[in-house]
């Protein structure tokens, strides 16, 4: 008999509930609960105890994950059950080109904004699309460009004349910028996107009737919307009552999106909606 076996035995009460220990001094009916706890108590632990000699062999058969990241870096081991869900911008349907929905989509899913409004200006294309923080759209519209190709202002262009600017002088810089309104040297308000760089959003100017700017916003062609010494030039309406409004509660982020360089090289990112997605997917 084992020992299990013989303290079963022993802890057995008789037909009176007394129980074979006679040396108990309690009462029938309380010998008989103690007992029948005692009972329980013992055959919970032998269950453990077995299961706890079977666990490496149900670990083996039955936890193929654990068994594949045993010994792996915790770095390595992903947090599936973390996974956070993609956030994409809203465009509402707004006609955009690859380059701005992939930037939007890296400020939104990033939060590179924080909490700001921000701004995409996309130069090929000639348009901009406001956002609120959360990276639905608030606003779009063509606008008016710097006149020549390229990604980066001349050195001290926004201390110059601009008679002393040369046609091949007058871009409008790619980069992320903060926004903030204030005036120009001629009290006019604008939103400044690069104040050392003199460039801003401000409304369509009529500065050489020659140019036509009112003419070239309206048209559908982006290359004839490539006129301005570098700022953005907007339409009235929607630099009033959409963009205005926005800059006059809180400072903004600017993304201006760049036409010779590549977008992951502006803006040191290789952020990947699409991969974003299927991660999370796989993860849920």
């Amino acid at each position: 008999m084992t020992l299990l076996s013989k303290l079963l035995f022993r802890l057995t009460p008789d037909a009176d509930g007394a129980g074979v220990d006679a040396h108990s001094d309690r009462p029938p009916g309380q010998r008989r609960e103690w007992v029948d706890g005692v009972k329980q108590g013992l055959l919970i632990g032998a269950v453990a105890a077995g299961v706890m000699l079977a666990w490496p062999t149900v670990r083996h058969h039955f936890s193929p994950v654990t068994s594949a990241l045993a010994g792996a870096p915790l770095a390595n081991i992903p947090t599936l059950a973390m996974a956070e869900p993609v956030r994409l911008a809203d465009f509402k349907n707004e006609p955009s080109s690859v380059d701005a929905q992939y930037v939007a989509n890296w400020v939104t899913d990033s939060r590179d904004n924080g909490k700001l409004p921000f701004v995409i200006i996309d130069k090929k294309n000639t348009q901009v699309f406001l956002f609120d923080s959360s990276g639905v759209l608030m606003g779009a519209t063509p606008v008016l460009m710097g006149r020549a190709v390229g990604d980066d202002s001349v050195e001290g262009i926004g201390g110059r004349p601009m008679n002393q600017i040369r046609d091949e002088e007058k871009t409008t810089p790619a980069g992320r910028f903060v926004g903030e309104p204030g005036r120009n040297l001629t009290g006019e308000d604008v939103v400044w996107v690069d104040y050392h760089a003199a460039v801003s959003m401000h409304r369509v100017r009529i500065v050489d009737p020659k140019e036509r700017r009112l003419e070239r916003l309206a048209s559908p062609v982006a290359s004839e919307r490539r006129i301005s010494y570098g700022c953005v030039n907007m339409p009235v309406a929607f630099f009033e009552n959409v963009l205005k409004p926005v800059f006059d509660k809180s400072y903004g982020v600017v993304y201006v999106l760049p036409e010779v360089k590549q977008v992951q090289a502006v803006f040191t990112t290789a952020y990947d909606a699409s991969a974003r997605r299927t991660t999370v997917a796989s993860a849920n």
